[in-house]
């Protein structure tokens, strides 16, 4: 007669756990939206796109629905303590404005709704 070993129980299998996305909180997404839809009825922008990442959260806007991003508004919260978490990158991946504040940031969007009366 052969005794077998006992056998080791097995581990509790836990979910894996999803990471944390990072996303626009009701007040910003409200800034963002306002700032949208003046741009709209100026003519100047037609679409946009929500991003929720890992570590970054985008609002891309768009001239046409079928080009690249003119205007990327981001927000990281890991460079929070240090340049701010809030910018506006432009087409080619330049950060145009960076601060701790959103509406501050918005505020770079103001000076092109201003134009000369014919």
């Amino acid at each position: 007669m052969s005794i077998m070993p006992p056998v080791p129980p097995s581990p509790i299998p836990f979910a894996a756990r999803e990471p944390e996305l990072v996303r626009f909180d009701r007040t910003e997404l409200g800034a963002i939206l306002s700032v949208y839809g003046r741009m709209v009825a100026a003519g100047e922008w037609r679409d946009y796109a929500i991003n929720a990442l890992r570590d970054v959260a985008e609002f891309c806007v768009f001239r046409r629905t079928a080009e690249v991003p003119i205007y990327r508004i981001e927000k990281r919260p890991r460079l929070r303590s240090r340049q701010g978490m809030y910018a506006v990158v432009g087409e080619a991946g330049q950060v145009l404005r960076r601060g701790h504040e959103l509406s501050a940031v918005l505020r770079h969007f103001d000076r092109k709704l201003i134009r000369p009366i014919d």
